[in-house]
């Protein structure tokens, strides 16, 4: 078997999620609730994407780290067709359980801190001298707030810089205790994603040819 099969058989999953991504984004951009709130919330996943495409044949992840990828691509993508605050389905969580707010922009936060934990955590392991134990999981995690908080200085500077028309990018919806609220969901879902992925990403590692 020669190397083109090999990279041609092993290139079929990323470009299948990446085409799958490409018809969820059209789908967002048909009549989103706002075009301005839904270019914050998507620019992240295209800007994403674009730069995975271009590092692939320098640097190729595990298909576990591409379908996190595309999973919180999914998120960002739907957040900014519906707005966080009027996700439909976490709406309809709201109001069956007496919620006070919808909740999808918790679960966006905790991704922010799981989906980068396995792709801070492939890359330490795959560049650095650094093995599995607690200072790969300490910088891992520490690496996942660094971006967390850096999001939220951007999220701050678009509010402060377009005023109102961020509010629904924000989608705090009054709540006072937001930021602190996602900075500990970012730190949660590292940490989980750390604990819950690790064998399986170490075996993958090991598969993978690079």
């Amino acid at each position: 078997m020669n190397q083109a099969t090999v990279w041609s058989k092993n290139d079929r999953y990323p470009l299948v999620l990446l085409v799958l991504l490409a018809l969820a984004l059209i789908w967002s951009l048909i009549r989103p609730v706002d075009y301005f709130t839904w270019v914050l919330e998507v620019l992240p996943a295209v800007l994403g994407a674009v730069l995975l495409t271009a590092l692939y044949r320098r640097f190729r992840f595990t298909n576990l780290v591409y379908t996190l990828i595309w999973l919180h691509a999914l998120i960002l993508i739907v957040g900014g067709h519906y707005t966080y605050a009027e996700m439909p389905l976490f709406n309809w969580i709201r109001d069956t359980f007496g919620l006070e707010r919808n909740y999808y922009d918790r679960l966006g936060h905790f991704v922010q801190g799981f989906v980068p934990a396995l792709i801070v955590r492939e890359v330490l392991l795959r560049k650095t001298a650094l093995g599995s134990g607690s200072w790969l999981t300490f910088l891992t995690v520490s690496v996942c707030l660094a971006i967390s908080a850096v999001y939220e200085l951007i999220e701050f500077a678009v509010a402060k810089t377009t005023g109102t028309a961020a509010e629904a990018f924000l989608g705090t919806q009054g709540d006072v205790w937001d930021t602190q609220w996602d900075m500990l969901l970012a730190f949660i879902g590292a940490l989980t994603a750390v604990i819950l992925l690790s064998g399986v990403h170490n075996k993958l590692l090991k598969q993978l040819r690079y």
